[in-house]
């Protein structure tokens, strides 16, 4: 199977540091701080980087579980909010909220839910992040139906 590969440096202590993430592929290098990861600082942080590869992740698994169906979606676009908070001394993230919105055409809107419901629990991502909170809104657009999960 595929093996992904990322890295990161960090340079400093916790509050005046800073770091580079960089991905395998070559297709993103970023900087990060302690300001960009828990006030308004400019640069990316974890938290970010884990909602753009669940969000991607879950695209593709709804995607494909609609293929299955025998749906062809003609566009399915997840944005993922990534909420991290003070916990037990230190710091977790608590819960990952995606919104996603999808054009399909012949479906109706609860095969559509139940769609995206499983690729909620089966995108790897998602089970990568079991122990988080996952909640989810999903839009299929060309019903203009929408519902919380």
């Amino acid at each position: 199977m595929a093996q992904r590969n990322a890295k990161a440096a960090w340079r400093g202590n916790l509050k005046n540091g800073e770091g580079t993430v960089d991905l395998g592929s070559g297709s993103f290098h970023g900087k990060y701080s302690f300001s960009s990861r828990f006030e308004s600082g400019t640069g990316t942080n974890p938290e970010e980087l884990i909602g753009g590869a669940h969000a991607a992740c879950f695209s593709m698994a709804l995607a494909h579980g609609l293929e299955q169906a025998g749906y062809s979606p003609e566009s399915i676009e997840t944005s993922a909010q990534v909420s991290i908070e003070p916990v037990d001394g230190g710091f977790a993230i608590t819960r990952i909220h995606l919104d996603t919105q999808g054009t399909v055409p012949d479906i109706d809107e609860d095969e559509f839910l139940r769609q995206a419901e499983i690729a909620k629990d089966n995108c790897p991502v998602s089970k990568a992040l079991a122990a988080t909170e996952i909640d989810m809104n999903a839009t299929l657009v060309s019903a203009g139906a929408s519902a919380t999960r």
